[in-house]
């Protein structure tokens, strides 16, 4: 029987993506076949219809299921979908995770029937979330021993345990599995922790989050692999839906995605998959390039052969991948490769800023088209080129810069005046936080010079005054400093700012300032006496009063201040849904390991004071104190929240240099004339490092449960390097500075994978430069 699916192979940036879309064109215009109509749901059709019309929407479900392998990637196959129909035909692109969390919430009435769970609608935990939650309900069990033995601290060791059900629901195995694949795989790396430990805590903790309504990631994929794609009402529907499927860069695709594409493909339905041998990069992650990879005996194989147009890799990938893995003595790389090489890493990153401000001001490149790719980005680094850049007006551009909300003034100031207003929270707010909060509180409020600049339209010198405007504030932190030293009262319970007359020399403050804390206690005063009358529906309230008095006010906010705003008040609704959800269920024993208490001893433990352990006052106020601590003390431990939507500005891209990580620059897919690969010397481009979960090869199809041995790991980190160069040097079309420092900061020597390469092509010979000025 002749397969009309295809399976298109090439490397990256050679146009597979494009000819994926150019399937989808054909299928909807039916030019070559004659399949049922996609975009309806009619059983027949005759072959004359589908030959001489194309394929029009009615107003029916969609019948192509588009999946790309993470959102960003998602965004722009939608896009170029709705560009090359010319928006006939809407398409709904999905990640594989977003599709099956859609469907399990769709199908939820069927799970609760045949799971016999709560009737409730179903509410997904964050990752930040999902790993208080579970900290909270394993914390009799992992007592000091345990972690002495993982040889972790228990965030750690926490986010192991969670990384394991999410690796098993992505291979298609059940909860129960977990135990018996550990047991195989464990048996020689040397882990003194029992996998039947780990297995009935994850066991506990699935049925706790069942229970409750709860879902993540891990158990999204559970329910949909082993209870949707299984249950028969389901499979009709899924066949009746969609009679085609697009799926781009499948090497990225968690192994469970090759049964939903198997069972479509065997139900007639039509498939286009686009995948890179040099791509992977979500392996390590629940990816299983090597088990989507039979796919391609379905289907018809079209090889996109020859490397990108206007890239290096023709050139320069087979030598630099032969010198780096087979030590191969070369005479020396062509011009286009370029080391910077240094001492010290302080001298490496000046070093590195300086050649790209003298190739910008000397017009040799523009700043967009300049990307800075390093293993592993610390905030010595980050800082430090931003720094320098951004005071020769050159923007930087932080791929998925995912810092913790904490970090931003803003936020803290925020955090203080939760503390500053309710009551029970006296112990978390202190003198410096009070005199942060009053300078990032007392803003000056925009001038009729900047409401004129907008009106013009001149957006860049908004923008700019914007930024200074929120620099400008009526209290500097000298006299921040002042009031909070003078006027600050600390109290367990209720903390207070006096007036600033109670400084004997408050005329030292100067009238500005004054004026300015006076608004400020005025409005603390306003909010405290309204949250005793209970006339603050909830702390997220309290947030939103707080940022349109003081912070938004009628001006535009720097996108970076706006996003970590949303960012929190994402973070906080999220929060209280998640707390009302567990208040509203009725306490029982919990199932599992016996002899850790009740449930209502495990929320009594849980609502405690996070600082002594004491347990609340009293019942009404004192609870939502609780629940506001336990939100604040999550922040300040520098959890990392999801992203904010929207995720990018909108509008054209600004002209900025590009700064990642690789796996950051090689999930984004984008590609620069210019490359600097930063620490070229580290040891870490051969390594996984953040981007491989603990346990991730024991859950790999063509190897489950076998241990992974140093033969193993070693083999892994050669392809992984070779995959790394080959697709770095597919994204580069001019030049690569090879940038390389003797020392780490540690002041060890750096003897990396990719040191032949920085002793085999050229020193660059720096140029004055106007940043040392």
């Amino acid at each position: 029987m002749v397969s009309y699916s295809v399976w298109i192979i090439g490397t990256s940036r050679s146009g597979k993506t494009t000819r994926l879309v150019e399937h989808f064109c054909r299928w909807l215009q039916n030019e070559n076949h004659t399949y049922e109509l996609f975009y309806t749901k009619k059983q027949k059709l005759q072959a004359s219809t589908c030959i001489t019309k194309p394929l029009y929407l009615e107003k029916t479900e969609p019948g192509v299921l588009v999946l790309a392998a993470n959102d960003e990637n998602r965004r722009e196959l939608g896009d170029k979908i709705v560009t090359a129909t010319l928006g006939k035909y809407p398409v709904r692109a999905k990640t594989v995770l977003g599709f099956f969390q859609d469907e399990v919430i769709l199908f939820w009435p069927l799970l609760i029937q045949s799971l016999n769970l709560k009737a409730q609608f179903p509410v997904r935990l964050r990752p930040e979330t999902e790993q208080e939650l579970a900290t909270k309900l394993w914390r009799s069990q992992l007592d000091e021993e345990t972690l002495r033995r993982a040889g972790v601290n228990e965030y750690r060791l926490v986010r192991r345990i969670l990384d394991l059900l999410q690796l098993a629901a992505y291979s298609g195995k059940v909860c129960e599995d977990i135990a018996e694949i550990l047991q195989k795989g464990l048996q020689e790396n040397g882990i003194d922790l029992e996998p039947e430990f780990l297995g009935s805590l994850l066991l506990d903790w699935r049925n706790w989050c069942l229970e409750r309504g709860l879902l993540t990631y891990g158990i999204i994929t559970e329910l949909y692999s082993q209870h949707l794609l299984s249950d028969r009402n389901y499979q009709q529907y899924l066949t009746q839906r969609y009679q085609a499927v697009l799926a781009d860069n499948v090497d990225d695709y968690p192994g469970i995605a090759r049964q939903l594409f198997d069972f479509l493909l065997d139900r007639g339905a039509v498939g286009a998959f686009s995948y890179n041998p040099d791509g992977a990069v979500r392996l390590g992650l629940g990816a299983d390039p090597n088990y989507l990879e039979g796919l391609a005996g379905r289907c018809q194989v079209e090889s996109l052969t020859g490397q990108p147009s206007e890239s290096l890799a023709d050139r320069l990938a087979t030598p630099m991948v032969e010198l780096v893995t087979e030590s191969m003595v070369l005479s020396g790389l062509p011009e286009a490769v370029r080391s910077i090489q240094t001492i010290s890493r302080a001298q490496l990153l000046r070093q590195t800023a300086e050649v790209i401000v003298n190739a910008i001001k000397s017009g040799q490149v523009e700043a967009d088209q300049v990307a800075i790719i390093a293993p592993g980005l610390d905030a010595i680094a980050r800082y430090t080129l931003v720094e320098i850049l951004v005071k020769q007006n050159i923007q930087v551009e932080s791929l998925n810069d995912q810092r913790p909300l904490i970090s931003s003034p803003v936020i803290r100031a925020l955090l203080t005046i939760l503390a500053l207003v309710y009551p029970g929270l006296g112990r978390l707010v202190d003198r410096d936080a009070v005199a942060e909060m009053l300078v990032v509180l007392s803003k000056k409020r925009e001038t009729p010079q900047i409401r004129r600049q907008e009106a013009e339209g001149r957006r860049q010198e908004v923008e700019n005054s914007t930024q200074n405007s929120t620099i400008s504030t009526d209290i500097d932190p000298v006299r921040a400093g002042l009031i909070a030293d003078y006027c600050f009262v600390p109290h367990p319970d209720r903390p207070n700012l006096l007036p600033v007359t109670t400084f004997e020399r408050w005329d030292r403050i100067g009238y500005a300032a004054s004026t300015a804390y006076s608004e400020i206690l005025e409005w603390l005063e306003k909010q405290r006496s309204q949250q005793e009358l209970r006339l603050i529906p909830s702390p997220i309230s309290l947030l939103d009063r707080a940022i349109q008095r003081f912070l938004w006010n009628g001006s535009n906010l720097p996108y970076d201040q706006l996003a970590a705003l949303r960012e929190l008040l994402e973070t906080a609704q999220h929060y209280w849904e998640i707390d009302t959800r567990l208040r509203q269920t009725p306490l029982r024993r919990v199932e599992g390991q016996g002899g850790r208490g009740t449930e209502e001893e495990l929320l009594t433990q849980q609502r405690q004071s996070p600082l002594r352990g004491e347990p609340p006052h009293s019942a009404g106020s004192s609870a939502l104190s609780a629940t506001i601590a336990e939100f604040i003390q999550l922040l300040r431990r520098g959890t990392i929240t999801a992203n904010p939507y929207p995720l990018r500005p909108i509008g054209p891209a600004k002209k900025a240099v590009t700064l990642a990580t690789i796996f950051q620059y090689r999930s984004s897919r984008r590609s620069h004339r210019w490359h600097f690969w930063l620490d070229a010397g580290s040891p870490l481009w051969a390594k996984g490092g953040a981007a491989t979960l603990f346990g991730a090869p024991f859950f790999l199809q063509d190897r489950l449960g076998e241990p992974w041995t140093a033969e193993d790991e070693k083999l892994a980190e050669q392809e992984r390097l070779r995959r790394i160069l080959a697709d770095l040097l597919s994204r580069v079309s001019q030049k690569v500075y090879l940038c390389h420092s003797d020392l780490a900061v540690n002041g060890q020597e750096l003897l990396g994978p990719l040191l032949p390469l920085v002793h085999a092509c050229v020193p660059f010979e720096p140029l004055t430069s106007a940043a040392t000025h």
